[in-house]
């Protein structure tokens, strides 16, 4: 792919990811301000009763409607930073990786990190739907529990190859020398 290509799709991917996290952020904040929990409530979830607490207190139908929202809206998102991320990794291995080695090849692995990432949250997400819908059990919550957490260690892994992305964007969109010499 295009080097120019590459960024301008990690730009956009980049800027949808961060409207649809927004978007999410507003519904579970006006759902934990109208119910005391909010979806990402759940990610602390632990147990049955946690879950059982958290789901009757979005009871009400406008409040169960909401959750459901954000929970599907968060497919949308998944994908989104899931690629976001991914794309970091390819732009910091162009930038600061050398053509050939061992630091190329662990910045291909890690840009799979984030991938696997957003299939945990895909897990979280069906885990905690199916309580919602079947009834929680304490397996269930633990599960989801481990997803949440895989989910949160490949995150955090994205965002620092988020940032290793930004330095490395001005660093391929900058003029190169050789450029600058011949104009």
């Amino acid at each position: 792919m295009p080097l120019k290509t590459l960024l301008r799709r990690w730009e956009w991917l980049t800027l949808f990811a961060i409207g649809a996290f927004a978007i999410l952020f507003f519904l579970d904040s006006a759902l934990k301000s109208a119910t005391g929990f909010g979806t990402v409530d759940l990610q602390s979830a632990q147990s049955a009763a946690d879950f059982k607490r958290i789901f009757f207190a979005w009871i009400v139908q406008k409040h169960a409607a909401i959750a459901g929202f954000s929970l599907g809206f968060d497919y949308l998102f998944m994908p989104l930073y899931g690629l976001s991320f991914f794309y970091s990794a390819i732009i910091a291995r162009e930038a600061f990786a050398p053509k050939k080695g061992v630091a190329r090849r662990l910045m291909n692995y890690l840009a799979l990190v984030p991938l696997a990432g957003a299939l945990c949250d895909a897990a979280e997400n069906a885990l905690e739907f199916s309580m919602l819908v079947n009834g929680a059990t304490d397996g269930m919550a633990a599960l989801a529990y481990r997803a949440t957490n895989a989910k949160m260690i490949c995150f955090y892994v994205g965002l620092l190859l988020l940032a290793a992305a930004l330095a490395g964007f001005f660093k391929l969109r900058a003029p190169k020398k050789e450029d600058a010499i011949a104009s």
